[in-house]
């Protein structure tokens, strides 16, 4: 492209003014002034564009934002440039150039963006809890053809991360194949703004592994940590209310044993951390005191300064059960605030709650103020006896003890054994907290104090 320039010097200034002179009023001066700036401006126009594009015509890149207007005026020539189409280098259809002067349908064929993506990759598989493997050590538990399990084969791809995923869907295999065929459909840019896409499919190998916690308990070297539960009872009353409790939380999911013993159940863990996590959680439940923590030493390495042991956490639970009958020492029921000593236990939590019959006073014991100084029930539920409810009058407390009111209510009970009837005429006037449940004919189950045999010398005066 050539560009022509006038040369605006060779006019003289007479010719300047007579040209722009009008009805007397010469403007010689003013057109001379504006020559001259414009010839300024073009010659530094053309240093800019000599010194920054060598290879260009005079004017090619400096008067490009030039209108047609401003290039007359400059008396240049205005040209309109346009871009030029290439044939492509392997089907020869018209392009614009790009990076690799070829079409768009020709570019999938040449280029292969699915290029380092595996075509088949192996999966770790626990078929005994439907787990796969994640490395280095997690478990994912996830169905066949699920999104869990979607997710966890995109992850081991880890060239995916260079390409835009559109889709990922998973193939028909059947069950007992041990395969898992996955079909991805990729982009990738392959120049400005262009993209080429292509569907690539993956097949997983299964292979069977079983996991930690599904390895078998039979050899020594599966686990790590025991939590030894205890309570010395006559009755599994605790343990059952416990076994409810574990199951609706799933606190032993990571157990590899469970072993019932006398008194109490031995839970075998991988992992320490498994153990003191389920020795929190009976904490939560119970009012449980750790009495031991043992830690031994099963092998050592020298060189790599390496140790492996074992723990051992045993678990003791209070003593005391629901409806179980209670002496408290008069220290303890001081420090309390209760009036009497016999009370009955109304709930066992992580905190015991007592109920005093006569006076409907309730309290509430921690674990904590339990075992600083512990004490062991007076009667268990076993030793209830069955009587008949011959009569019932209702009374009034005077304690002022409002909550244990609203859950109870204070009465006069006329009892007999069941055992006496037809034998003696033996009956018994009694308080009980379970008034607003009684009626004449009811039979209920109470504590006989007259002829039962206690273990504490202490409560022989509670008899009468």
């Amino acid at each position: 492209m050539e560009v022509l320039l006038f040369d605006a010097e060779k006019d003289t200034k007479k010719d300047v003014a007579r040209k722009h002179s009008y009805k007397g009023l010469n403007y010689a001066s003013v057109a001379e002034k504006k020559k001259k700036a414009h010839i300024v401006h073009l010659r530094h126009l053309h240093r800019a564009n000599h010194l920054h594009n060598k290879r260009g015509v005079l004017g090619l890149n400096v008067y490009d934002h030039m209108t047609n207007t401003e290039s007359n005026n400059l008396g240049l020539l205005s040209m309109n440039q346009s871009v030029g189409c290439i044939p492509c280098c392997n089907c020869g259809t018209a392009i614009t150039p790009n990076n690799v002067n070829m079409c768009v349908n020709c570019l999938p064929l040449v280029i292969n963006i699915t290029e380092g993506l595996p075509s088949c990759v192996k999966i770790v598989h626990c078929i005994e809890c439907q787990s796969y493997f994640h490395p280095p050590t997690s478990w994912v538990k996830a169905q066949r053809e699920s999104k869990e399990l979607l997710a966890l084969c995109l992850k081991k791809l880890k060239k995916l991360a260079n390409l835009r995923l559109v889709d990922a869907k998973f193939r028909f295999t059947e069950p007992n194949s041990k395969r898992i065929k996955l079909e991805l459909r990729v982009q990738k840019e392959i120049c400005h703004g262009r993209y080429a896409e292509k569907v690539h499919g993956i097949e997983y190998v299964v292979v069977h592994r079983k996991c930690v916690s599904c390895m078998p308990a039979n050899p020594d070297d599966h686990w790590e940590a025991v939590v030894q539960v205890r309570q010395h009872v006559s009755h599994m009353r605790t343990f059952y209310f416990l076994e409810q409790l574990i199951i609706r939380h799933g606190a032993i999911g990571k157990a590899v044993k469970i072993e019932p013993i006398r008194e109490g159940v031995d839970f075998f863990f991988p992992k320490k951390r498994d153990a003191m996590k389920f020795y929190e959680f009976l904490g939560n439940v119970v009012a449980v005191k750790q009495e031991k923590f043992h830690k031994q030493l099963m092998s050592q390495d020298t060189k790599s300064n390496v140790c492996r042991y074992r723990y051992s956490i045993a678990a003791v639970i209070c003593p005391i059960c629901h409806e179980d009958l209670v002496y408290l020492p008069p220290k303890i029921s001081a420090r309390l605030g209760v009036c009497g000593s016999l009370v009955i236990c109304t709930k066992v939590r992580n905190t015991i709650t007592l109920l005093n019959p006569f006076t409907m006073q309730d309290v509430n014991l921690s674990a904590q103020q339990y075992w600083h100084a512990p004490f062991e029930p007076l009667l268990s539920s076993k030793q209830l006896v069955e009587y008949v409810v011959l009569d019932v009058e209702e009374a009034h407390s005077s304690s002022g003890f409002d909550y244990a009111c609203k859950r109870y209510a204070l009465a006069e009970v006329q009892v007999a054994r069941v055992s006496d009837f037809g034998r003696n005429d033996t009956t018994f006037s009694v308080k009980t907290h379970l008034g607003h449940l009684l009626k004449p004919g009811d039979y209920a189950l109470g504590y006989d104090l007259q002829g039962a045999n206690f273990n504490k010398e202490e409560a022989e005066h509670c008899k009468a």
